[in-house]
Parts: structure tokens; C-alpha cells; sequence
């Protein structure tokens, strides 16, 4: 576990470099906002969390099968992880941002139409 990382994962740097390189300017892990979302664009007033389907338990998705030990553990684990993100969407979304989630797998499967989706959804409201 202490090899997990939290911060700069592949999934997060794919969507790091692809705004970049749109021109998107944001900030990273603000922790003033609710949940510390991974990429904060405040031109836009919108947040982006890139989340790991295991860790954020990503329905119906092959990524997030529970390990087969301390099933009940990690059921737990994951349930609360996701009672937070609920929480701190609800709370971001209240305050006027637009929250944008993206989801390890779409970027497995096809990357660039996700990410070109992403940059969409970020200029509908601007």
C-alpha cells in the first residue's frame, strides 16, 4: 500500500498534459476547496477529480472488483470513499462549481475522445 500513489498518477498526467496543451491553466490539489479536487481550472469555476475505478468504486466497471482477502474491509473502505466524493461534489456543486469527473477506465479505453468530451464539458458553461 505505501506504494499507491495519491498524487501525479498516469490517469491524472494524461489529463494534465492533454488541458495544457489546449491551454487550459489550472491549480493542482486546492485545499481550500471541499475534497481537494486534482485539477482546479477557477476561470472556468470548474473542478476535476480523475479517479482510480478500484479505489472510488466505480460501478459496474472490470477495474473495481473487490480483492478476494478482508472483503468486508475494503467494502467498507471503498463506501466511505465514495460517501466523501458524494459529499464534497454536493458541496462544490452548491457553491456554483461545475464538478467533472473522469474515471481511470475511459481513459484506458479510448483516451482521446474522453479527454476531448472533458474539454467540452469544461467551455459549455464559459
Amino acid at each position: 500500500m505505501s506504494r499507491i500513489r495519491g498524487k501525479d498518477t498516469k490517469p491524472e498526467m494524461l489529463v494534465r498534459k492533454f488541458l495544457h496543451g489546449r491551454g487550459f491553466r489550472y491549480k493542482l490539489y486546492d485545499t481550500s476547496l471541499p475534497g481537494k479536487p486534482d485539477l482546479v481550472l477557477p476561470k472556468y469555476k470548474a473542478v476535476i477529480n480523475v479517479h482510480g475505478c478500484f479505489w472510488h468504486g466505480h460501478e459496474g466497471c472490470r477495474y473495481s472488483k473487490l480483492p478476494e482477502t478482508r472483503k468486508e474491509w475494503w467494502r467498507q473502505k471503498i463506501e466511505k470513499t465514495k460517501a466523501n466524493d458524494r459529499k464534497n461534489m454536493e458541496t462544490l456543486e452548491a457553491a456554483g462549481w461545475k464538478v467533472l469527473t473522469v474515471w481511470e477506465c475511459d481513459l484506458k479505453a479510448d483516451a482521446e475522445e474522453r479527454l476531448e468530451r472533458l474539454r467540452k464539458s469544461i467551455l459549455g458553461g464559459h
